[in-house]
């Protein structure tokens, strides 16, 4: 899964390694970090996201073993 965000990057998503039996869970609790991020008032469409949301992203990969990268454009 890609995501646009500024100046010409992609968060990348890759849930290859998690299994296909959790992979909508995954999906839905990744979606409640921008969800939440948005009910604070804030874009998902700024240069900080990535960086305000890294320590709640990555507790979810000690659950999850999906790996995400960004990507320059």
């Amino acid at each position: 899964m890609k995501a646009r965000i500024p100046k010409h990057r992609e968060f990348v998503i890759d849930m290859k390694e998690v299994p296909e039996a959790q992979r909508d869970e995954c999906w839905g609790k990744l979606s409640a970090i921008l969800d939440d991020y948005k009910k604070e008032g804030k874009s998902v469409y700024t240069e900080s996201f990535i960086e305000d949301n890294e320590e709640k992203v990555k507790a979810l990969q000690a659950e999850y073993p999906f790996t995400y990268t960004i990507e320059l454009r």
